[in-house]
């Protein structure tokens, strides 16, 4: 059985991009990445949302191969390049990737089937929507939050309003030289 990683990357005030978006306010840094690379050769695919979608493969593809690429970009770029890629949007009509495919309906039920599977786990990489619809049917097995020394003060937050309540441990965590702490939690089962 496949597992769910959720991978995100938060203000300290729980936002995972600004009011417009954007994540500029978050400090990049090779000891992170490089960290993020690991977690992620967990997994073989990833899943993520038309808007991160966008800004992931418009970035990560060739990122390895730019001039002064440091070793941990050129390993997640070739993490990337790797991973098969599930894209939520009904919007997007066509990909030309053979490793991507597009679910314009009936994602849980995929997703879903799809962790029945053997294989390696699928990441989510902190998209808001798709991480709300996987908690609400308790599919996310463990939760990355990488926690950042910004307050946005107002932006797009990775958990929104529930009635339903969920208990997680903390199974592990790290610091980095940014100041950014890595948060890994486990649901209570």
């Amino acid at each position: 059985m496949k597992k769910i990683i959720l991978i995100a990357h938060i203000s300290l005030d729980g936002f995972v991009a600004n009011q417009n978006g954007e994540l500029d306010d978050f400090e990049p840094g090779d000891e992170n990445l490089a960290f993020v690379t690991e977690i992620s050769k967990e997994a073989d695919t990833i899943l993520f949302g038309r808007v991160t979608y966008t800004m992931l493969n418009t970035f990560w593809p060739g990122a390895g191969k730019q001039p002064g690429a440091s070793k941990a970009v050129g390993d997640y770029s070739d993490w990337y390049n790797s991973a098969n890629k599930i894209v939520a949007s009904k919007t997007i009509e066509e990909v030309d990737d053979k490793k991507t495919i597009v679910l314009r309906k009936d994602i849980i039920q995929h997703i879903k089937q799809l962790k029945l599977a053997d294989g390696k786990a699928i990441i989510v990489f902190g998209n808001p929507d798709i991480t709300q619809q996987l908690m609400q049917h308790n599919l996310i097995d463990e939760y990355w939050i990488f926690v950042n020394p910004v307050l946005f003060g107002k932006g797009i937050p990775l958990f929104k309003e529930t009635d339903q309540k969920q208990k997680l441990n903390i199974a592990d965590s790290r610091q980095f030289p940014n100041g950014e702490l890595a948060i890994k939690y486990v649901p209570v089962k």
